[in-house]
């Protein structure tokens, strides 16, 4: 059976916490928050909010933007997390798309071959510290000198990490090196500097889940792969909701149907469907949003009903 968390941010602090006790009674494995510096609420301000309402799921990013935050602080806030959700914490990171988030702070975004190189050095970074090692790195990605992080420590050691993202190279080191690689099905960023093309069709996640497995050949265990649901809809009529996605969306209602970034159909229709991408990609974990929960429910009731009592 598949895992299944939510990403979600807070609006008011009523809904949040409510909205974590859902997650949590529900039956979902963790509680994930976006990270846009300057457009949404601070990932980890809002899930140590959730922390004490709470007291199963995971609570994590999804993703945290490494082309933008310092590994010292970000290793900090993972930490500190970790501590007041008595080792709940997981950490997702992401090479970041959206030039806004670099001119707000002076810079200019990067290319991506470069935000990759930031966001491995990154990653490496942090889970050093939070291993409770030093860090003095001198480079174009990253500058450290002897960064430790003395307190707080966390109570879990190693704190799970999830990398997201598609390009080829960043595959590579999350097959070798992260514990859950998340794969999003986005491709390059449009000239609205947020939106993206999609890489849904079976050959293209093909090639990812390839470099993946190549990757992580050597590891005794590999990394989990979790991919992000980016629409979620229950229905009678799966192929009229794929044609009325297609053109929004820019792939075709067959790549549509057959990719494990759209739930479209009946709970059965889609349990089906993520057994299938278990077998063909080993995707075994799900992201979903929260304006999808109600759909999401759902899935996860009939997933966890007795196999006697599934139609």
């Amino acid at each position: 059976m598949p895992t299944l968390s939510v990403q979600a941010k807070p609006d008011d602090a009523a809904s949040w916490t409510a909205l974590a006790r859902r997650v949590e009674a529900t039956g979902y494995a963790a509680l994930l928050a976006a990270d846009h510096p300057g457009a949404v609420a601070s990932p980890f301000v809002a899930l140590a909010a959730a922390a004490p309402v709470t007291e199963r799921i995971a609570l994590g990013t999804n993703v945290a933007q490494a082309g933008v935050r310092e590994p010292l602080l970000l290793a900090s806030d993972v930490a500190t997390l970790d501590v007041v959700s008595g080792g709940r914490a997981r950490l997702g990171l992401g090479a970041g798309h959206t030039p806004a988030e670099w001119r707000m702070l002076g810079r200019e975004r990067p290319g991506a071959a470069a935000r990759v190189r930031r966001l491995i050095a990154v990653a490496e970074a942090c889970r050093t510290l939070l291993d409770g090692g030093e860090v003095t790195a001198y480079g174009p990605g990253l500058e450290a000198f002897g960064a430790r992080l003395t307190v707080p420590e966390p109570v879990r050691r190693p704190i799970p990490l999830a990398v997201g993202g598609g390009n080829a190279a960043l595959l590579r080191w999350a097959g070798e090196h992260a514990d859950i690689v998340a794969l999003t099905g986005l491709g390059r960023t449009l000239a609205d500097g947020y939106s993206h093309e999609v890489r849904w069709s079976g050959a293209q996640i093909d090639r990812q889940v390839a470099l993946i497995e190549e990757a992580s050949a050597r590891r005794e265990t590999p990394p989990e792969r979790e991919a992000l649901v980016q629409h979620a809809e229950v229905t009678d009529d799966a192929e009229r909701a794929a044609h009325a996605l297609a053109d929004r969306i820019g792939a075709t209602a067959a790549e549509i149907l057959a990719s494990p970034y759209v739930w479209l159909g009946t709970v059965d229709e889609i349990a089906a469907a993520t057994a299938a991408h278990a077998r063909r990609w080993g995707i075994t974990r799900y992201v979903v949003r929260e304006e999808h929960l109600d759909a999401a429910d759902r899935l996860l009731a009939h997933l966890n009903k007795p196999c006697s009592e599934k139609s």
